[in-house]
C-alpha cells in the first residue's frame, strides 16, 4: 500500500462563497506514482472535487504538476495551480520569501507571483493563447444550453481560444441569462467533443457586485462534470478574449463566477507584457485547506 499526503484544498473562495474544491496529492519522487494510478486517484475521488494535482518539487524553487480529472488528464488546471501554489507559499518561510516560484505542466513552463504578503493571493501568468477560427452556430450553441439564441449577445463575437485549455468564449445578453442556464451533461459534452473543446465559458458584463468587471459561468462536460464553479483556465482565456476585443487595458479586474447571484467566487486578473513584450494574462486568488491527511492507495 501506497501512502501520499493529501489535501482537499479549496481555490478562489471567499467568505460568502465555497470556491472549487482541488484534491492535491504531494509527491516525494518523480516515480511514485505511474499515469494509472494518478488517473485512478480521481475517478475515486469524482464528486468530491473537481480535479486532482499532483505536485513535486525539482528544485529550490522549481515544482512539477499533472492535473488529472475523473476522465483524464487536463492539460492544464488552473483553479488546482492556485489551490497548490497558495498552500506551498503560504506554508514555508522560504517560499513565502520569494516574488516569483517556477512551475511545469505537461505543455508549459510557467511563473506563480507571490502576493501573499500584499493581497492574500497569489498569481499564475496563463499559457500563451492560440485563436481559432469559431465555426459555431448560435442556434447550435442554444440548443446545446437550452437557451433561446437571443439571449447570446450580437455585441460581441463567440470565439475559440486556447489559454492552457481549448476554451468557447459565449458572451451574453444579462446577468439573468448567465444565471438561469442549466444545460444538459450529455447534451453539452457532445457539443464541446462535436466542436473539439474543452470546456465553455459564458460571460456578461452585467454583474452583481459593482466591485467585478463581469460575470462567467464555465462549463466542463468533458472532464465529466457539468460546471466548474471557479476558474482559472477558462478566465483567462477570457481574459484574452477581452484584450483582443478591446474591452481591457490589462489593469487589475475581479470577476464573479458560478451560477449563484450573491455567493459568487473571486477570480481576479491582471495583464502585463512577456519577454517579447506580448500581453499575457495572470489570473489569481488565494484558497482555504478544508481537509488534510493520507491518501492510501493498495
Amino acid at each position: 500500500m501506497k501512502t501520499l499526503l493529501f489535501k482537499k484544498i479549496d481555490a478562489f473562495a471567499t467568505e460568502h462563497s465555497s470556491g472549487n474544491p482541488a484534491g492535491v496529492i504531494y509527491l516525494r519522487q518523480q516515480d511514485e506514482l505511474s499515469e494509472e494510478e494518478m488517473l485512478r486517484i480521481a475517478h475515486e475521488l469524482k464528486g468530491f472535487v473537481s480535479e486532482v494535482g499532483y505536485v513535486r518539487q525539482v528544485d529550490r524553487d522549481a515544482f512539477d504538476l499533472r492535473y488529472y480529472s475523473s476522465e483524464r488528464e487536463v492539460e492544464f488546471c488552473g483553479h488546482a495551480t492556485i489551490a497548490i501554489m497558495y498552500d506551498l507559499i503560504k506554508q514555508r518561510d522560504d517560499l513565502l520569501k520569494q516574488p516569483f516560484v517556477n512551475i511545469s505542466t505537461s505543455k508549459a513552463r510557467l511563473l506563480v507571483e507571490n502576493r501573499i504578503p500584499q493581497e492574500n493571493a497569489v498569481y499564475i501568468s496563463a499559457p500563451e493563447p492560440t485563436f481559432s477560427r469559431c465555426a459555431v452556430q448560435n442556434e447550435t450553441l442554444a440548443a446545446a444550453l437550452r437557451i433561446s439564441p437571443e439571449a447570446i449577445s450580437d455585441t460581441l463575437p463567440l470565439a475559440s481560444i486556447h489559454a492552457g485549455l481549448k476554451t468557447l468564449i459565449v458572451p451574453l445578453n444579462n446577468l439573468q441569462s448567465v444565471l438561469s442556464l442549466h444545460p444538459d451533461l450529455q447534451e453539452l459534452k457532445q457539443f464541446c467533443l462535436n466542436h473539439a473543446l474543452d470546456i465553455m465559458t459564458v460571460f456578461t458584463d452585467d454583474v452583481a457586485n459593482d466591485e467585478n468587471a463581469y460575470r462567467t459561468r464555465v462549463f466542463a462536460p468533458t472532464f465529466g462534470y457539468l460546471e466548474d464553479p471557479a476558474t482559472g483556465s477558462g478566465n483567462a482565456a477570457f481574459g484574452y478574449y477581452l484584450l483582443k476585443h478591446d474591452q481591457w487595458d490589462g489593469r487589475p479586474i475581479s470577476l464573479e463566477q458560478n451560477g449563484l447571484r450573491d455567493q459568487s467566487n473571486c477570480v481576479k486578473l491582471l495583464a502585463k507584457p512577456d519577454g517579447n513584450q506580448e500581453q499575457r494574462v495572470w489570473f489569481g486568488g488565494g484558497a482555504i485547506v478544508r481537509i488534510q491527511g493520507e491518501y492510501c492507495l493498495s
